[in-house]
């Protein structure tokens, strides 16, 4: 049995952040990955010469993601990922802070009479945007050497402490589900569905408001998404760190220090760092042997972990289409946000998806179709065209479309319990299409080379992430993590002696930013620990 330094669990971002780092370190260290390939949500794949992005859409640096590619030496290509918003017909370009001004007048012509409310919904996005450029507006401490920069220290991360800390108390003042927020400031119910549909369910207020600034951030690697993911792996073998794939930890032993996966093999480790699904690591703990206090440590938390619920996920269709790129450049960039309805969700997805969860075996097919149907014409779909981000992302002449919407898992569990999970992802997936052929993809009636999709029930079975999530916890139940940014070197500790913790379920709300960041933050950890003991 051979015994590493530190062995990483889960090959998402966060754990091929944490062991770019610790090979780099000179730590003898083991990567363990379920699939046949690292990335987890930060995925691209080919599907007949057209590349789709199977998670993450667009990336954000937000101070973190370009500072880790520059400290770990990766040269990635790059461009602007340009937003679109749109509602029925009219579509508008977000491509400046003076966007902003344009958003509003759309708003206010789709919504005539709330002009006032319009106006006090923009002047939070604005406050937002402030806190945001605050936030993220200089890369992430830890990604600087400031034995080479010593002059930075003083003269910008100082002053940006500061008004870190002042951003921080405005942060913490919005902390209430954005559905509440909205109450306060408008009463058109159809002008705050618009805006929070676009958001999984209670949603803290500031990361929600902030989505405007996240627009103006994005970015697309040339090969797609999943580049991200393939230069970080590619380092760690650079560094001489060690990757293990289709290996899936299935029992851990703490008081032994030792891991055993799904093939049988057995692994001897000093530190280990968990980022795959806490749930999962929690089911497998193995705490004979474990000191009386330490155990009640492992068990309480075991206990909050086990009882708490990923957040809303996504249903995702992958469209190919006979159709050239031109044709969708001329109405949207290559990242839109489009509800083709400016009524929007309501009850759909409130009362009438809790009573249909509740009674599932009281509706027949036809009502549960006529819910999808109201379901698909009320919402609002993510797409993004990789083709218009990257030319070489389709065949000539042709174009490719990931087309999602927000979806709850215990809708897809429904169908799948039920032995129709194939049949409802088919129907859902038909709707989608239709919806948007009768809107503003008409050449989708007969120009659809091949369509397939994934549910949140695909998601949970590919990733291991439960509930299908793709951000972590939901905002509709006491997190069991740290969610306070001034606590993020806490996220990653655990009550497990010699096992810490990084990705999206450590620290809520998530995403690709904060998952490199815990990822690091860990690996720093165990590197601190490692070095104390050989000096």
């Amino acid at each position: 049995m051979e015994t590493y330094d530190a062995i990483v669990v889960g090959g998402g971002i966060s754990g091929l952040t944490s062991a770019a780092y610790l090979s780099r370190a000179g730590i003898k260290t083991l990567l363990l990955e379920k699939n046949s390939k690292c990335g987890g949500l930060v995925n691209s794949f080919y599907r007949d010469g057209f590349l789709f992005d199977g998670g993450v859409r667009a990336l954000e640096s937000a101070g973190v993601i370009l500072p880790m590619l520059k400290d770990l030496g990766i040269q990635l290509e790059i461009r602007k990922s340009l937003v679109s918003v749109g509602i029925e017909n009219d579509i508008i370009p977000i491509t400046s802070k003076e966007s902003l001004k344009d958003y509003e007048d759309f708003l206010k012509k789709f919504y005539p009479g709330s002009g006032e409310e319009i106006e006090r919904i923009i002047a939070i996005i604005k406050k937002a945007m402030k806190d945001m450029e605050v936030l993220y507006g200089i890369d992430n401490p830890l990604f600087t050497d400031f034995s080479r920069n010593k002059s930075d220290l003083i003269k910008v991360y100082l002053p940006w402490f500061f008004k870190f800390l002042f951003t921080l108390r405005n942060i913490s003042r919005m902390k209430i589900p954005v559905e509440d927020l909205l109450d306060r400031v408008a009463e058109n119910r159809s002008l705050k569905n618009i805006i929070d549909q676009h958001f999984f369910k209670n949603t803290p207020s500031f990361f929600a408001m902030s989505y405007f600034y996240l627009y103006l951030d994005y970015f697309y690697p040339k090969g797609g998404i999943g580049k991200l993911a393939e230069s970080v792996e590619g380092k760690i073998l650079e560094f001489g760190g060690n990757i293990e794939k289709k290996r899936e930890g299935i029992e851990v032993h703490p008081v032994k220090k030792t891991l055993i996966d799904n093939k049988g093999n057995s692994y001897k480790y000093n530190h280990l760092i968990w980022t795959a699904d806490l749930k999962k690591l929690y089911s497998i703990l193995k705490t004979e042997g474990s000191p009386a206090k330490i155990l009640q440590g492992i068990e309480e938390q075991q206990e909050r972990i086990l009882k708490s619920r990923g957040a809303d996920s996504v249903f995702s269709v992958f469209i190919a289409v006979d159709e050239p790129p031109e044709t969708f450049k001329a109405i949207s960039h290559g990242h839109l946000f489009y509800a083709p309805s400016r009524k929007g969700l309501g009850e759909t997805n409130r009362s009438e998806l809790k009573d249909l969860l509740k009674n599932w075996s009281k509706y027949s097919k036809e009502d549960i179709s006529l819910w999808l149907k109201r379901f698909c014409e009320l919402n609002t779909y993510e797409i993004s065209i990789p083709v218009l981000k990257d030319s070489d992302a389709a065949p000539k002449g042709k174009t490719g479309l990931i087309v999602s919407v927000l979806l709850d898992y215990d809708l897809a569990l429904k169908a799948k319990e039920a032995g129709t999970h194939e049949e409802f992802k088919k129907e859902l997936e038909k709707k989608m299409i239709e919806v948007l052929s009768n809107s503003i993809y008409p050449m989708l009636k007969d120009k659809v080379l091949f369509s397939f999709s994934a549910s949140p029930v695909s998601i949970e079975k590919v990733t291991g992430n439960s509930e299908g999530s793709i951000i972590g916890w939901s905002f509709e139940k006491p997190i069991p993590v740290i969610s306070s940014m001034m606590k993020v070197n806490s996220s990653v500790k655990t009550p497990i002696p010699n096992i810490f913790q990084a990705g999206k379920w450590v620290f809520s709300p998530s995403g690709v930013p904060m998952c490199i960041l815990t990822g690091r933050i860990a690996a720093d950890k165990v590197i601190k620990k490692i070095q104390g003991i050989r000096s």
